[in-house]
């Protein structure tokens, strides 16, 4: 929960969402598109997965909100260039086989991209990925930040910001949980340490004026 918490707040944190037209790229169940629905009140959310099962939960969650769920592939995007104003894509690229492609639709699609990946700088990250049964399984992978911040520019974008964040891993117990949160913020504005002590890392592209 901790974890989560953290993601959210860095996300808030990077770009501003209130008033504006977003999509939700990989949305998944919707309950991270409601988050960031609730936290931030934009005009109006697209959250898109291929999964259609998952579609169908996030429907039914989205009450009174305006948000519109859609079963669609984060590769070939049904909206026309600069239909929003900003693509969101929480950790989701990890999960792709072209991680690239769906950074270039969302540039496509959205004046703005923000995203937040695990960091791949991260040493005890990629312990677990090479030795987890659940990691090597399911394919999960992290990314350098330089080559997400590739990706981005390669789309064309700016890299207007770069943050790393988080230090309270998932399924952590509670003391260490409660622990790891009181040493976050000091680890966080630690120039070096944060590069490879933190678990996330949030970029955002912008198009050039």
């Amino acid at each position: 929960v901790l974890a989560m918490a953290r993601q959210s707040r860095a996300i808030n944190e990077a770009v501003e969402f209130a008033g504006a037209d977003v999509i939700d790229i990989g949305c998944g169940d919707g309950a991270a598109t409601i988050t960031l629905y609730d936290d931030n009140r934009p005009k109006s959310i697209v959250g898109i997965d291929p999964a259609a099962n998952a579609i169908a939960t996030a429907a039914a969650r989205t009450g009174e909100r305006n948000i519109r769920f859609a079963a669609e592939s984060a590769y070939r995007l049904p909206y026309p260039d600069k239909a929003f104003d900003i693509a969101h894509l929480r950790g989701v690229l990890h999960h792709m086989d072209h991680p690239e492609q769906a950074i270039a639709e969302a540039a496509r699609v959205a004046r703005t991209v923000v995203v937040l990946e695990p960091n791949g700088y991260n040493p005890v990250l990629k312990i677990i990925e090479k030795t987890s049964r659940y990691h090597i399984e399911h394919g999960e992978k992290s990314y350098a930040p330089a080559t997400i911040d590739g990706w981005l520019r390669a789309a064309g974008l700016t890299v207007a910001l770069r943050r790393y964040s988080g230090l309270v891993p998932y399924f952590c117990p509670d003391a260490a949980a409660r622990l790891l949160q009181r040493l976050e913020p000091l680890v966080e504005r630690m120039p070096f340490v944060r590069v490879v002590a933190c678990g996330t890392y949030v970029c955002v592209g912008r198009h050039p004026e």
